[in-house]
């Protein structure tokens, strides 16, 4: 009987949970009780199982069906998740033997109830490894190649590549495992050579990026074996090009944070003091707290609220920002409805979105968001805005963000509230960031790159990985 890797039995756990839609993938992986007894080697083989097989689903089920001797028989979602798993490991680690992905695979369909399956289980990965040893490859197996074969920057190679190694009838959204109607929209939004690196970029795991509080940290982490290079945008942040920050006692006592620069980048329009002298700021959607915690930093002496709509997410609010005291009043608020009139100097609304800016990160999103949830996102986003434009007062500003793609949530939301705000403008983006590198807050880099990212209307969108960075929307408006 083959023994089932602690690593398996949680990723399988974890994947069956997110195909039920109980939970999702990051707080999975943070709370889930064998993770915290595991070593971090094996922690960090169940996230790469994890994200690796939600990354690739679309392909993997492809291979599923195409090696079923019924490719349309219906599987049970653990024996299925089993599956993705096993061909997940076949097709995209090299360092796991095919003998181990197959033999744990069928061990783990036994002992999930499934005893029955296990014939079809160990057919299917068998096949699977026979085909990759002959190197008959599948369709599948030819987007992944093409996707492995270029770096992020050079999107239309890429794109070439990917069509010239398809078989015909074969398009980009699935070799790159995307739903089509995503990577339709990106085409016609961005360009097929942009929608192409997209793709790209979202099915490899993010390079992770800090936020470094000091810079005497990053030496710190260096005596750590932590290997840093600079941020690609920001002075304050760093790009971890080897070890894991998260075993430092830098990032357990807050010195660093694990953030994403588009992110950062967000808070830092949103934390940049002008003329008026801020005094009072609101952070509208404020959980996690990054972004509080950047706005705070760059403003000690503001009065800082911070409004969070979910009991859970505000007390993870208030643990998170504990260690600066009481300088952010943080209270459950609902951002559609906030109460306050004319109290702010700046609101930041950094809205809920559908995230299609994260899928690196967060690769589920794609097997979730249908397209008719943009409307509905796009209601409570305008709902937020024109809230936060209710909060500020006459002179202040408002920063909104998403890290969403898609114009029902970015353009067209800003449309739409300004035509009911006629005491509302958009801010150009452009000084902004000249004053961000005259405070030493861009650096060189960032301001050379960044004006490329500004639209013809005025806004900053971040493509995903085209400065390392996920996908990001920011606009400012001032209220006269």
């Amino acid at each position: 009987m083959a023994q089932i890797s602690v690593s398996r039995r949680a990723a399988h756990a974890i994947l069956l949970a997110v195909e039920a839609g109980i939970g999702h993938s990051d707080a999975l992986l943070r709370e889930d009780p064998l993770m915290a007894a595991m070593s971090p080697a094996d922690r960090r083989l169940t996230t790469t199982l994890v994200l690796g097989v939600l990354r690739w689903q679309i392909q993997l089920d492809e291979q599923i069906h195409g090696f079923l001797s019924k490719p349309n028989k219906k599987l049970d979602p653990a024996v299925l998740v089993t599956l993705r798993l096993g061909v997940f490991q076949l097709l995209h680690l090299d360092r796991i033997p095919a003998h181990a992905a197959i033999d744990e695979s069928v061990e783990l369909t036994r002992r999930s109830g499934f005893r029955s399956a296990s014939g079809l289980v160990n057919a299917v990965l068998r096949r699977l490894a026979n085909a990759i040893d002959a190197n008959t490859s599948s369709p599948a197996d030819s987007g992944a190649a093409a996707l492995k074969a270029h770096d992020f920057g050079r999107a239309a190679d890429a794109a070439e590549s990917t069509r010239a190694l398809a078989p015909e009838g074969r398009s980009l959204q699935s070799l790159a495992a995307h739903p089509k109607w995503m990577v339709d929209r990106w085409t016609k939004f961005f360009g097929a050579d942009t929608a192409s690196a997209i793709c790209v970029h979202d099915q490899a795991p993010p390079i992770p990026a800090i936020r470094l509080s000091a810079p005497e940290v990053e030496q710190e982490l260096g005596e750590t074996g932590i290997s840093l290079a600079p941020g690609n945008l920001l002075a304050a942040a760093g790009i971890v090009l080897s070890g894991d920050v998260r075993d430092t006692a830098a990032f357990r006592e807050g010195r660093v944070r694990v953030q994403d620069e588009g992110s950062q980048l967000v808070a830092e329009f949103a934390g940049l003091d002008d003329a008026s002298g801020r005094k009072r700021i609101l952070d509208s959607c404020a959980a996690p707290g990054g972004k509080t915690l950047i706005l705070a930093e760059r403003n000690p002496e503001a009065e800082i609220v911070a409004c969070e709509a979910s009991r859970p997410r505000l007390k993870q609010l208030r643990n998170r920002l504990a260690a600066i005291g009481k300088r952010v009043d943080c209270r459950l608020a609902d951002a559609t409805a906030l109460s306050f009139d004319s109290e702010f100097d700046m609101v930041l609304a950094d809205v809920p979105c559908s995230g299609t800016g994260t899928l690196s990160r967060n690769p589920e999103i794609r097997h979730r968001l249908q397209l008719e949830d943009l409307p509905r996102q796009a209601e409570r986003q305008r709902a937020i805005l024109a809230s936060a434009l209710r909060a500020v007062r006459t002179g202040g500003r408002v920063v909104y963000s998403t890290c969403s793609l898609e114009p029902e949530e970015n353009e067209e939301v800003i449309a739409a509230v300004l035509a009911q705000h006629p005491t509302a403008r958009l801010t150009p983006i452009g000084p902004v960031l000249q004053a961000l590198r005259d405070r030493g807050i861009l650096t060189p880099g960032g301001l050379e790159k960044l004006p490329q990212c500004l639209t013809p209307e005025g806004f900053l969108r971040l493509i995903p990985g085209a400065f390392g960075t996920d996908g990001f929307f920011i606009a400012i408006i001032r209220k006269l």
